[in-house]
């Protein structure tokens, strides 16, 4: 792919951060936070959603492209599962919680907190919501983060609740959880102040630190999304949602400004060929005694094949717009969200089955010449009439160069169309919940990752590999209890937090059933002289295994007692006397040899640094 000139393109972009916070109960409603297997629904029920006007009197585009495809959403509710979740209630007040951390986050951002915050209602009608809308509130703005290549100002700060987890996309609908819907959300809006990808990926690496700051937010797959709003300066606002990994994010800048570029170039190779959209024709006979197996199965049950004649576009339908991605596939997006398997076009014909012959008999059935392209659709009736008309649409459109449009992040850093750009008619107030009032006093602003990875360095003496990994990973408010309230070894409760947790989960261990009380139990132990630190993975196995024990229990039951002093002594005076000729002849050079057997005879009831000690002492006895 071309390098680009992104300062001579006029690359404009901003981020959208959505992030889970992790609190006790939800939003609106007095439920749980925690994630559940679809398999724990107790129950289901059934909605069909429409948009309804804003309170102008005004309907949102995105909204009413998605009514167009009637669809039926299924919910799996649980025992958890409230009246308020169902829609069959209103909402409860704002959560007092989710408010303290989105002050926290605000206090971070340097952002002005609002005098007074209001609930709004957003339209959303892909299921995602039972009620059809989503709820937000405004509670900060005018913020800045800084980056290397300059500052990027913050928007908004907005406090939302979580939709609704997407578990099976059906061909009639869409089948969602409730345990995801609600959780509290915080979005923030960056300035259109980015200017590279790489300031892009900077910038939202920036929030997320940031956000991990609070300790206040989930972590795991799912819990963070980036949006991110591309434009060029001949080109048009893109909003690529559902950007899952920081690392996608430059790359994904860098695929939108190509496919832009791409799509301008094609504008002007459209123009200079006079190139047109011509009218949908149904084609059905010429495909009558087809052996193409999709066209084939579209009217053996009953369906028709429609085409739209494309003046000018031969060979342009095929061209790569993006990645693996071309024209055609954009028009095959757009009929794709009317129920079609997509589109064939004369590009890329004849294949799927399709002949010369049958091309050639297309091609005079719309009246197109050897310029011209024709794309089709086999589908039912109305699938097929409304597929090509929107494949239709988006070919006039590239005659005009980028329509503005929401898109979705695919993993390699592509991206395909999802809807028209939402407008100002998504939004009105939400009248069941009052407004409150933030008061940012009384709030502390939390201290940043980076100020703990230098605290621990220099408050627990660990390395700036491991300050690092522990400031940054999910288990640093249980690395802080441990040290703190527990007294135990900094260093030991970094590593038992990271690299013994790693290194079981290789293992095949289900580090997963680990809850802080066993973490906290088990080091504990080791502070109290129960058991010997080399102990602790093997206890933490043993409750891994067995979730219900504790860890005085588990080392019981695994005899990963210490031994005392005495008994240490005893053994290592054995394991000596028994290699005396080599004691006396080697001196302390012996002492790596015997330090091994020392402990393979006490079975890791004692910590190295005492039978070291104690083998030392022995050894310079007789020596």
């Amino acid at each position: 792919m071309t390098d680009h000139d992104y300062e001579e393109l006029g690359l404009v972009a901003g981020l959208e951060i959505h992030q889970q916070l992790d609190t006790e109960t939800k939003l609106f409603c007095n439920c749980p936070t925690e994630l559940r297997e679809p398999e724990e629904s107790d129950r289901r029920f059934h909605r069909y959603l429409h948009p309804t006007k804003s309170e102008l009197g005004e309907l949102d585009q995105a909204a009413l492209e998605e009514s167009r495809v009637e669809r039926e959403f299924e919910y799996l509710a649980y025992d958890s599962t409230c009246l308020v979740e169902e829609d069959d209630e209103p909402p409860h007040r704002l959560d007092d919680e989710a408010q303290a951390v989105v002050l926290e986050i605000a206090q971070l951002l340097d952002m002005d907190v609002v005098d007074q915050a209001h609930v709004m209602r957003k339209i959303v009608v892909d299921g995602s919501n039972t009620s059809g809308f989503q709820r937000s509130t405004l509670m900060a703005s005018d913020g800045e983060i800084s980056t290397s290549d300059g500052a990027v100002g913050i928007e908004d700060l907005m406090l939302e609740e979580e939709s609704a987890q997407r578990v099976e996309e059906r061909d009639d609908g869409v089948l969602y959880s409730l345990d995801r819907l609600g959780i509290p959300l915080v979005e923030i809006g960056t300035k259109p102040d980015i200017r590279s990808p790489e300031q892009a990926r900077e910038a939202a690496e920036q929030i997320g630190m940031l956000l991990r700051s609070t300790g206040k937010v989930k972590r795991g797959l799912g819990t963070i999304r980036q949006d991110v709003n591309i434009s060029i300066e001949e080109g048009a606002r893109v909003e690529v949602k559902g950007v899952q990994s920081l690392d996608d994010i430059d790359d994904l800048v860098e695929n939108e400004v190509h496919r832009q570029v791409r799509l301008l170039e094609l504008r002007e190779e459209l123009r200079e060929r006079d190139a047109s959209v011509g009218d949908v024709v149904d084609v059905t006979d010429t495909f009558a005694d087809t052996d193409s197996g999709v066209v084939g199965s579209a009217l053996g049950s009953g369906g028709k094949v429609t085409a739209v004649p494309l003046y000018g576009f031969d060979g342009l339908v095929g061209a790569e717009i993006q990645p693996d991605r071309r024209l055609g596939t954009e028009l095959s997006d757009h009929a794709k969200r009317h129920g079609a398997g997509g589109i064939f076009h004369t590009d890329e014909l004849p294949a799927y089955g399709v002949t010369d012959e049958e091309v050639a008999a297309l091609r005079e059935a719309v009246g197109a010449g050897e310029a011209d392209a024709v794309a089709i659709v086999a589908a039912d009736p109305e699938t097929a009439d409304l597929a090509i008309e929107a494949a239709a649409e988006r070919a006039e459109t590239a005659l005009e160069g980028v329509p503005e449009e929401t898109r979705g992040a695919n993993e390699d850093g592509t991206t395909r169309y999802l809807r028209p750009l939402p407008g100002a008619a998504r939004m009105y107030p939400e009248t069941d919940v009052p407004p409150v009032e933030p008061d940012p006093s009384e709030v502390e602003t939390p201290e940043l990752l980076t100020e703990k990875v230098e605290r621990y360095q220099d408050e627990y003496g660990l390395d700036a590999g491991l300050a690092e990994q522990v400031a940054y990973g999910e288990r640093m408010p249980l690395f802080e209890r441990a040290v703190d309230e527990l007294g135990a070894d900094p260093t030991l409760a970094a590593g038992t937090v990271e690299s013994t947790v790693t290194e079981l989960r290789r293992d095949d261990v289900p580090v997963e059933n680990l809850t802080e009380d066993h973490f906290l139990g088990t080091l504990e132990a080791v502070a109290d002289g129960e058991t010997a630190k080399g102990n602790v993975g093997a206890v933490l196995t043993a409750l891994a295994e067995s979730p219900d024990l504790t860890a005085s229990e588990a080392i019981e039951r695994e005899g990963l007692g210490s031994a005392g002093e005495d008994e240490v002594r005893e053994a290592v005076v054995e394991v000596v006397e028994r290699n005396e000729g080599q004691v006396e002849e080697q001196g302390m050079q012996a002492f790596s040899g015997l330090m091994g057997e020392a402990m393979g005879a006490l079975g890791g009831k004692a910590d190295g640094d005492t039978v070291s000690e104690l083998l030392r002492e022995e050894i310079q006895k007789r020596a």
